[in-house]
């Protein structure tokens, strides 16, 4: 594409395509946009007009003598620089802040409740992520004899994370001396984290300190960017957008959510280094994700940083209400960043 940059009155025209395709999914042509808008300029140079915006990448046409619809750059550019960032309605704000009131202090039914939301408001599908602490922290260990010098080694971590992992000793130890070693454990370091560099405790023996080491590294590891249940809702919106008629289209879109290593790896490259309520826009999986060629996704961090966060957004055509979508986004991961603060300010 093309870096020249767009004319004001290019930059109206793109912006009204894009409105007007988002509307009904139809080609935009020049008389169209003239009457609608009472522009005071002539069919043929709005046609101009359209036909520059198509040479530099931001609209197509999608056959012979039909109008124009933006491309994933088009899409872009509006989303980046033309397109007004709403507020919700008030009436809305309070709509949606009195149900998760009525939720109450339960964590599963937020989730749920937000999913619900987003969908509805949005008009497309969504998924939420549980919170998940930042910080790994120990919460019970246990080590248990096999056979000769084999040893199970089973860790679990406070955000329901399980390690396995079979290790080999210098030399066999009892059944009675893992147990020891494990309840030391056990009661020294509940709910505490390991750094990478943290000391290891002379006072430990030769085993001790080798579990130590184990532990430390993880829980030391960078927390992963999914964790816990995914909450989604509102797939039938998706499914009932022309773009997805084909099921083709709609199983690769389905595949977003469906197939866990996808997700997290979409949140990692994209999410990692968020701030809480900061919004990203993906619109046509940017050139890495194949499986989004045909979606644009929202999503934005919510929770307490340093704490617990977990991520929330919604996923529709191309052809989405940026505004609207960004704007219920934003609102709801809002809403739930006070409630996790509050409930994790409460326990702690």
């Amino acid at each position: 594409m093309s870096n020249q940059s767009l004319s004001e009155r290019q930059k109206l025209i793109l912006g009204l395509v894009v409105q007007e395709y988002v509307a009904d999914a139809q080609p935009v042509g020049s008389k169209r946009l003239v009457e609608n808008y009472g522009l005071d300029i002539s069919s043929a140079t709005v046609r101009n007009e359209l036909a520059a915006l198509a040479e530099n990448g931001y609209l197509r046409q999608p056959y012979t003598s039909a109008g124009r619809v933006p491309t994933e750059e088009g899409y872009r550019y509006f989303v980046g620089q033309l397109m007004k960032r709403p507020s919700l309605p008030n009436s809305v704000k309070h709509t949606i802040s009195h149900q998760f009131y009525q939720a109450g202090q339960d964590v599963d039914e937020w989730m749920r409740l937000a999913a619900s939301v987003l969908a509805h408001q949005s008009r497309a599908a969504s998924l939420v992520t549980a919170p998940a602490a930042q910080q790994a922290r120990f919460k019970h260990l246990e080590l248990i004899a096999t056979t000769g010098r084999q040893v199970l080694m089973v860790l679990v971590l406070e955000n329901g994370k399980v390690i396995q992992q079979m290790l080999a000793l210098k030399e066999p130890v009892s059944q009675a001396q893992l147990s020891a070693t494990a309840s030391k454990f056990n009661q020294a370091y509940l709910g505490k984290d390991l750094q990478a560099d943290e000391v290891i405790p002379n006072e430990l023996e030769d085993l001790g300190q080798d579990i130590f080491r184990l532990v430390r590294e993880e829980l030391s590891r960078p927390a992963t960017a999914l964790s816990g249940e995914v909450y989604h809702d509102g797939w039938s919106n998706v499914l009932a957008e022309p773009e997805f008629a084909e099921p083709q289209s709609a199983r690769r879109a389905l595949r977003v959510l469906e197939e866990r290593p996808l997700l997290e790896n979409l949140l990692s490259q994209t999410m990692t280094n968020s701030e809480v309520g900061g919004v990203q826009v993906l619109i046509g999986g940017e050139g890495q994700w194949e499986e989004l060629s045909d979606c644009s996704l929202v999503l934005a961090r919510y929770g307490a940083t340093d704490l617990a966060t977990g991520f929330l957004g919604v996923i529709g055509p191309l052809r989405m209400s940026y505004g609207n979508a960004i704007s219920t986004v934003h609102f709801v991961a809002g809403l739930l960043s006070e409630l996790v603060t509050d409930r994790l300010t409460m326990e702690n």
